[in-house]
């Protein structure tokens, strides 16, 4: 099992809300309207863990040790939202997400291939990661600064302990483990040759429910991720490439295979026998 080892490593690291944050270092003159309001997206929009959890429990009923390590996942993603959340309560209390907000975000997603989606968060932990570092830089404030910093690395952390699930499904499903990530990796790494942001929570999810079934789409302000991506934090393609390169050189490892550009994975997954290019049904993170 994974689960013991990822919760020891996991506990190891863990901030504290209240003491790891340095609250008395704000600056009031240094957070913008613009800024905070940013900060409450992102707070609902990591509140959807919640509807990620559900789908991550219902898909893998027969994988005790994947499920299990889901609840670690689950609590620190919804730490994110809390966080947020916690800034805005002490410093721009009138923009806290109401709790009508946040079960917005809160919707059925429809069954999807367990490794396909396990692939994709992987990657999205990945994005994510670099979002929040270039976010930090974006914002002027100190203490939110430290805050996209701390998730930023949690993060990280979270793209490697599904990277350990995805080396398990390897050791145990050989090249139909090898396909599904391939396939998604394809999709994930080639964000700059695509009209939409690449992440989970930005992708259709539930067929009943188009289009208004991404995460994003059931934001407050569901154009808020494209305008936060390329007018405000500026996430430009040297920001892609490094997402692109971090998914790649991690795809090499895992597959024992040298993928230099997308176009080399892509011709791995076909050398595969996977030559399906239908865009997956796919969760949120």
């Amino acid at each position: 099992m994974l689960y013991p080892e990822l919760f020891r490593s996991f506990e190891s690291v863990r901030w504290n809300l209240e003491h790891d944050i340095d609250w008395s270092a704000f600056e009031d003159s240094l957070l913008g309207e613009e800024q905070a309001l940013t900060v409450k997206m992102n707070a609902i929009t990591e509140w959807a863990a919640l509807p990620a959890t559900e789908m991550f429990l219902r898909d893998n009923i027969e994988d005790s040790d994947f499920s299990a390590f889901i609840s670690v996942w689950f609590y620190e993603e919804q730490k994110h939202a809390l966080v947020l959340m916690e800034y805005l309560r002490r410093f721009r209390p009138e923009l806290v997400p109401t709790e009508d907000e946040l079960h917005a975000v809160r919707f059925a997603f429809d069954p999807a291939p367990r490794y396909e989606t396990l692939a994709l968060h992987f990657c999205g932990e990945i994005r994510l990661h670099h979002w929040y570092r270039c976010a930090s830089q974006w914002h002027t404030e100190p203490v939110i600064r430290q805050i996209y910093d701390t998730i930023a690395r949690d993060e990280a952390r979270h793209g490697g302990a599904y990277r350990q699930y995805m080396k398990r499904g390897i050791e145990r499903d050989g090249d139909v483990a090898r396909a599904a990530f391939a396939r998604i990796g394809v999709l994930m790494a080639s964000a700059r040759r695509t009209a939409q942001p690449l992440h989970p929570t930005n992708l259709h999810v539930n067929e009943s429910l188009f289009p208004n079934d991404t995460v994003q789409s059931r934001l407050p302000d569901p154009e808020w991720l494209e305008r936060w991506l390329n007018e405000q934090i500026r996430f430009d393609e040297s920001w892609e490439l490094k997402v692109s390169e971090r998914i790649l050189h991690n795809l090499s490892s895992l597959l024992g295979e040298r993928f230099e550009n997308v176009q080399a994975l892509n011709r791995y997954r076909k050398r595969l026998g996977q030559d399906d290019t239908r865009a997956p049904v796919v969760d949120a993170a």
